[in-house]
């Protein structure tokens, strides 16, 4: 349970910091799902290149990475000129 509240919490900041530097207006439901989707294609790509090791620890990087992670999903929804729900 408290791995969901803290994927929703880094979710949240990793949203608020995309859509704040693309200068987009989303719902809180929907930077938390920009978010959460930023974290998992960026904790994709890391762990392609940096495999994770045993401990599991908090590291202050994968923030970094889920915030570009959520920026490149904005951008490639920006580029297909998708509709973004707005609330």
């Amino acid at each position: 349970m408290l791995h969901l509240i803290w994927y929703i919490i880094v979710g949240f900041i990793a949203g608020c910091v995309a859509k704040a530097l693309m200068h987009t207006h989303l719902a809180i439901t929907w930077t938390i799902v920009l978010g959460i989707v930023g974290s998992i294609i960026g904790g994709a790509v890391t762990h392609l290149f940096y495999p994770p090791s045993a401990g599991g620890k908090f590291h202050p990087g994968g923030l970094i990475v889920s915030i570009l992670g959520a920026i490149v999903v904005l951008y490639v929804w920006h580029k297909f000129k998708l509709h973004i729900p707005r609330g």
